[in-house]
């Protein structure tokens, strides 16, 4: 049996590390910045208030990235914000490998282009080549149903690579296809 692999897996193996060799010299394909992981995550400051927010949260980063997702506690008490330590106030999803890639491939050419007056996104790093990308609404991905959805929800989509400056960063990401804005 043959093992399934990514398309977008193939074409950085094919196309985008020959391409990042060449912009930056690389001697070593072990040199050339590979994405890590990607997390996207979700804050749900209502969760304090009303505890089903919470378990609509799970639900929908699951079936968007169609891996379970994981509950986020607060770590210190804030009283300003009622918190206390230990009260659920997120979700996330770490993806890796395979997921990663196919998580990207349907972010570039399903989700991406759902956006109202979507003219690229920015193209700004954290100064160690990794890319944060805020969604208003969760509503654009294909796996949320409009009639099911009780709150619209931001979220979070955290591109970790190993580059180590945020020019290798923009270049890795432009190659697997992020629509930055010119």
């Amino acid at each position: 049996m043959e093992k399934y692999i990514p398309t977008l897996r193939t074409k950085y193996n094919e196309e985008v590390i020959p391409a990042l060799q060449k912009e930056f010299g690389y001697k070593n394909v072990m040199e050339v910045p590979r994405l890590e992981k990607i997390v996207v995550n979700q804050g749900i400051g209502q969760a304090i208030a009303d505890k089903k927010v919470m378990e609509y949260s799970l639900k929908e980063i699951t079936a968007i990235t169609g891996q379970k997702a994981q509950t986020a506690y607060s770590t210190k008490d804030v009283s300003n914000f009622k918190l206390r330590k230990g009260m659920p106030i997120g979700t996330y999803v770490t993806l890796r490998k395979n997921n990663m890639y196919e998580f990207t491939e349907k972010l570039i050419h399903i989700v991406l282009p759902r956006i109202r007056d979507f003219r690229g996104i920015n193209n700004k790093l954290d100064g160690r080549g990794n890319y944060t990308l805020g969604i208003k609404e969760q509503v654009i991905f294909p796996e949320i149903s409009l009639d099911e959805v009780h709150k619209i929800m931001g979220m979070n989509i955290t591109f970790v690579t190993t580059a180590k400056t945020d020019e290798e960063g923009i270049a890795l990401l432009r190659e697997l296809g992020l629509p930055f804005k010119k």
